[in-house]
């Protein structure tokens, strides 16, 4: 497995944290939605196998390791979401128990330009949702766990750009 592509700084702690259902509600659009991190994490593992199939094993390694970020990520969220008070169940709303996450939303283009230029729309989206949760959150213990992983993304958002670039020559 590829190395996460992560920023150099450590995590904060979810430990500690106490049941916050406002909290709860503003970080669970980042967990399973259609735009979260299990989507997305499911979306790169899947272009991680064509990029490695065209020859790309660089790239496809690359990938990965933003996959793997992301699976940090959404470990964290969901420890977060549980401290918070929250079943994280990968629903589009935990704690409920209906809406449950679809595989359906992977964006599965083929073509490998189309694959990072939907990378790159994930981690603007990404950025946008982080960003926008930074604006509500009152709770400092989440919004430094926030901001961390806000901190990763936009490497990602980096590193896809790149990836396109050399990828159109």
């Amino acid at each position: 497995m590829s190395a996460p592509l992560t920023a150099k700084k450590p995590f904060p702690s979810t430990e500690g944290l106490s049941p916050d259902a406002y909290s709860l509600r503003i970080i669970s659009s980042a967990y399973a939605t259609p735009t979260g991190e299990l989507n997305t994490i499911l979306q790169y593992i899947y272009q991680s196998y064509f990029f490695e199939a065209k020859g790309y094993k660089d790239i496809a390694e690359e990938i990965e390791g933003v996959a793997v970020a992301e699976m940090f990520h959404l470990k964290t969220l969901g420890k977060c979401m549980l401290h918070l008070g929250g079943n994280p169940v990968y629903t589009y709303c935990p704690p409920s128990m209906y809406n449950f996450y679809s595989a359906k939303y992977v964006t599965y283009s083929k073509g490998l330009v189309f694959m990072a230029e939907d990378d790159v729309r994930a981690e603007k989206q990404a950025i946008r949702t982080y960003e926008r949760m930074l604006c509500f959150l009152k709770n400092e213990r989440v919004r430094s766990i926030i901001e961390r992983i806000l901190e990763d993304e936009r490497l990602h958002l980096e590193a896809f750009t790149q990836i396109l670039l050399k990828l159109k020559g």
